[in-house]
């Protein structure tokens, strides 16, 4: 394991859009051994260097706790917008663990993005902090058919692994969804894909999926995505999208309406506000303060 310095580590989310009720993000670890042939963090923007090789950024927990110590204001914390915070050198460096121990101490909230079941690891700290704060935990899953997601996403764990951890968790209390993105044009935005995750979130109890039907694609991470599709493929994205960095699926209106008309059935979340709104509703403390 290679430690990187970082100066700051919670940095304040300047956004008009509300991310999941975001505060501020947070990034312990930087690039990814997931091997997702579509991911963004790729891009060129970001500066992250041999991405597929991750770093720890040094003394993360203690800069961690000094910093949030320091906060005026309290607030939701995002962990996994650039790197999975639960990526294969956690399991014994355990940062992670660590710095969700200081988000609970110091009274803040966080909302996570893993595709790692790791995550599970962690369910008596989601509780302690579930007692005062939003505590919001999302797995990305992108396509129910396992042998795609080998080559889609080769090296994270698998989509039945993640739904299991979605289980564990909403058996446990916590508040937990799914985020469905990308869905990959001419790869997974089929119908099926989509009602096999939906149906199946339903099963497992996820509160709420976030979608978004396309993918984003601009200098390297488009240079990685073309490496990995056929070339008949990448022909195919060249005719339909050219250069544009919003790739929507070409059935992206039928699909968000059949995935809308599943969600409603199944009792599922799927707007943002909503799922916001519902997450501040699991706060125990909260709860109990309303009887």
């Amino acid at each position: 394991m290679e430690f990187i310095f970082a100066k700051k580590l919670v940095q304040t989310v300047k956004s008009d859009y509300p991310w999941f009720g975001v505060d501020y993000n947070m990034n312990i670890y930087r690039g990814c051994n997931h091997g997702c042939i579509y991911c963004d963090s790729r891009s060129s923007c970001y500066q992250v260097h041999d991405f597929d090789t991750v770093k720890a950024k040094q003394d993360a927990p203690i800069k961690v706790e000094n910093e949030l110590r320091n906060k005026r204001k309290n607030g939701v914390i995002g962990l996994g917008a650039m790197s999975d915070p639960y990526n294969y050198y956690e399991k014994k460096l355990k940062y992670t663990k660590d710095v969700l121990k200081s988000i609970n101490k110091n009274q803040f909230g966080v909302f996570i993005i893993t595709k790692s079941d790791l995550v599970i690891r962690d369910i008596d700290i989601f509780k302690s902090i579930s007692n005062h704060s939003v505590c919001n935990v999302a797995l990305t899953i992108t396509t129910y058919d396992e042998e795609l997601k080998k080559e889609i996403e080769p090296y994270s764990p698998s989509s039945s692994d993640r739904f299991n951890a979605i289980k564990e968790l909403s058996d446990n209390g916590i508040y937990t969804g799914i985020l469905m993105m990308p869905i990959l044009p001419f790869i997974n935005d089929s119908i099926e894909n989509i009602e096999n995750i939906v149906k199946r979130a339903s099963e497992v109890g996820a509160n709420y999926i976030y979608p978004y039907f396309g993918v984003t694609l601009r200098d390297n991470q488009k240079d990685y995505y073309f490496m990995n599709i056929s070339s008949k493929l990448v022909k195919k994205y060249k005719t339909v999208y050219k250069d544009s960095y919003m790739c929507s699926s070409l059935n992206s209106k039928d699909l968000k309406k059949h995935f809308e008309m599943l969600c409603n059935k199944y009792g599922i979340l799927y707007k943002m506000d909503d799922i916001i709104n519902e997450s501040k509703e699991f706060i125990k403390n909260k709860q109990i303060s309303l009887f």
